[in-house]
């Protein structure tokens, strides 16, 4: 059984260089010197940097991201609230994103920085689009709400969400990325028959 000790030393050791230079100029050797171990001792636990660098995404977002997934199973939540309850996840989670990017500008090469944010962004909303997806589905069958596609639906709002919260691809100024989410939340109000301002409290930017 791999040692989760290791692993996470691994991981410690990626996030360390991290600090120091650009991902694509850290090497599976230099994360192995870093981690105290041998090279090969990597591949036990990893199969490629891109597997290690997954995993360091991963670990870095896992709480609010499993506070999410948690959120689809409490049915005797209204729907809606549980909604805002995952939107903030999202927002708790691009906030952690954030302040664990603190990369240096000097030596972090924007194509470095970009390729990180792609991996975060992908993990965020692959990870949550399921449990929005439940929550959605629920609201139809209650006959709170009514959409033909909500699995397209979570998908769609992650995608907002993610880019405007992690304002890097995007960059917005506070008011900017309030009225998107005010137009986004009016959109699914219109779109899903429910009655306007139900969702408005969704917004969560402050």
């Amino acid at each position: 059984m791999p040692d989760l000790t290791k692993r996470d030393k691994i991981l410690d050791a990626l996030q360390q260089l991290l600090l120091e230079k650009s991902i694509q100029h850290i090497s599976v050797s230099e994360i192995a010197r870093e981690a105290g171990m041998g090279k090969g001792s990597i591949y036990y636990y990893f199969p490629s940097k891109d597997a290690i660098i997954d995993a360091l995404v991963e670990r870095s977002y896992q709480q609010p991201i499993q506070t999410a997934k948690t959120l689809a199973a409490q049915t005797e939540v209204s729907a809606f609230t549980r909604m805002a309850m995952l939107f903030q996840a999202c927002r708790n989670s691009s906030a952690a994103f954030s302040h664990h990017n603190h990369y240096s500008p000097i030596s972090t090469s924007a194509q470095g920085i970009a390729f990180l944010h792609h991996k975060y962004l992908n993990h965020l909303i692959s990870e949550l689009k399921p449990a929005l997806t439940e929550i959605i589905t629920q609201a139809i069958e209650r006959g709170e709400s009514h959409f033909d596609y909500p699995a397209a639906l979570a998908e769609i709002v992650l995608i907002v969400l993610a880019v405007k919260l992690d304002n890097s691809l995007v960059p917005s100024t506070l008011e900017e990325t309030e009225e998107t989410l005010k137009g986004l939340i009016s959109l699914l109000e219109k779109g899903t028959d429910v009655p306007a301002g139900t969702l408005g409290y969704m917004t969560l930017i402050k």
